[in-house]
């Protein structure tokens, strides 16, 4: 397939910040062929810029038909994760300078999911499993008049799994994942864990129950690939061991 090129358009000079780059992006349409493939398009880019501006820029300069998620483009909504060079990235916040713009950028939808056009995969699984967990405040009695106080050294104790944005990178990361997507995954587990470990909620016996289950938490194999895929530093694979300790303990 010939390779479209979009150029930048006024005078050049030696100063010039724009590169040319290439991004080799996975393609895939069923309404034209069963077989996915791979794509090339040049462009001209600051090497400052993110993935994301290349991909707008193939989008709307050179190939409209390109197909991918993206919403607030600054890291918080996790719409945009896809796999940059083999590796879950948001494209919001990977930078073209950052990845050896010399050699093909490549690009392709996260794994694990049914891809539906191109970089869009099919999410309706994970969040399945992320409902599955009940992510949400559980408590008995009458509704409170006034806010549920905390301590500081409670709050501390899930601080680090409320950074969570749904994005999928730590999941699709996942090769026990790969193998069985009935597994519930890492995120339902972290989002899982912020609840279990939350003082103020009253329903941590019955996730633990949930994540007992032999699609949950013991699927787990500890290679770290959901720790070093989350965009937001999250210690996944340490979270999903202290539910594996409150499974066997009861201590949470």
């Amino acid at each position: 397939m010939a390779t479209p090129t979009l150029e930048k358009t006024g005078a050049t000079s030696d100063a010039s910040p724009y590169i040319t780059v290439t991004f080799r992006i996975r393609r895939f349409n069923p309404e034209i062929s069963d077989e996915a493939q791979w794509q090339d398009f040049q462009i001209e880019i600051d090497p400052k810029e993110r993935v994301l501006d290349g991909l707008h820029k193939i989008k709307w300069d050179v190939d409209g038909s390109l197909t991918f998620r993206r919403s607030c483009a600054h890291g918080i909504c996790g719409s945009d994760a896809m796999r940059i060079n083999g590796k879950n990235r948001l494209a919001c916040k990977t930078l073209i300078k950052d990845i050896n713009p010399e050699k093909p950028i490549t690009v392709e939808p996260i794994k694990g999911m049914t891809v539906l056009k191109d970089l869009v995969v099919d999410m309706e699984p994970f969040f399945q499993a992320y409902r599955d967990v009940m992510p949400f405040l559980i408590t008995s009695g009458n509704e409170p008049t006034r806010e549920r106080l905390q301590s500081a050294e409670d709050r501390e104790r899930f601080d680090d799994t409320t950074k969570c944005i749904l994005c999928a990178a730590c999941t699709s990361s996942c090769p026990v994942f790969w193998n069985d997507g009935q597994y519930f995954g890492p995120a339902a587990i972290v989002n899982a864990h912020r609840f279990i470990f939350d003082s103020r909620d009253e329903a941590g016996e019955q996730r633990l129950e949930i994540l007992n289950d032999k699609d949950g938490v013991w699927r787990c194999r500890t290679t770290f690939n959901c720790t070093d895929a989350c965009p937001r530093g999250i210690e996944v694979t340490k979270a999903i061991a202290e539910v594996k300790r409150a499974l066997i303990t009861r201590r949470y």
